[in-house]
């Protein structure tokens, strides 16, 4: 699993979504007219997700998640989320989900992202960081929550 980073399984979780809707003829349970008023919320994930994976580039620290952490960045959007790239990939997925009519395969599906996720990269990343930074990233997870 360690080989398997977080946006890959992002869009495998899409292609998922997508190929069960469409084998199983799921029923969906948004009208047609109305799904598309998730299309933004869709974008605002993506955003959020790659606009912090930017600042991880700007300010030259490891993005990658099961490497060794050299900087705890705490500014921009991560003064309000310690994972708001995870945030906009759950985000983009659980309005993907609606985009694709609400069905509920697509549902589940987000939900799967969501645990996985928060139970496997966030735990691992989190460990890593308490070990690598100590008592600074115990103060940054008193002030900031994981999700949101």
């Amino acid at each position: 699993m360690k080989k398997l980073l977080p946006p890959v399984l992002f869009l495998l979780f899409v292609i998922l979504m997508a190929v069960s809707c469409w084998l199983q003829g799921s029923p969906h349970h948004v009208p047609e007219n109305y799904h598309l008023l998730t299309l933004p919320v869709v974008i605002a994930g993506l955003i959020l997700a790659f606009s912090s994976s930017r600042l991880f580039r700007k300010k030259g620290t490891n993005i990658m998640t099961f490497g060794e952490p050299d900087l705890l960045v705490t500014e921009g959007v991560f003064k309000w989320s310690r994972n708001p790239m995870y945030l906009g990939f759950v985000t983009s997925l659980f309005a993907l989900a609606f985009l694709m009519g609400g069905a509920y395969s697509s549902l589940a599906l987000a939900v799967v992202f969501l645990l996985i996720t928060d139970r496997w990269y966030i735990a691992f990343e989190e460990k890593a960081m308490r070990q690598k930074f100590g008592a600074e990233y115990d103060a940054y997870c008193q002030k900031v929550r994981r999700w949101i």
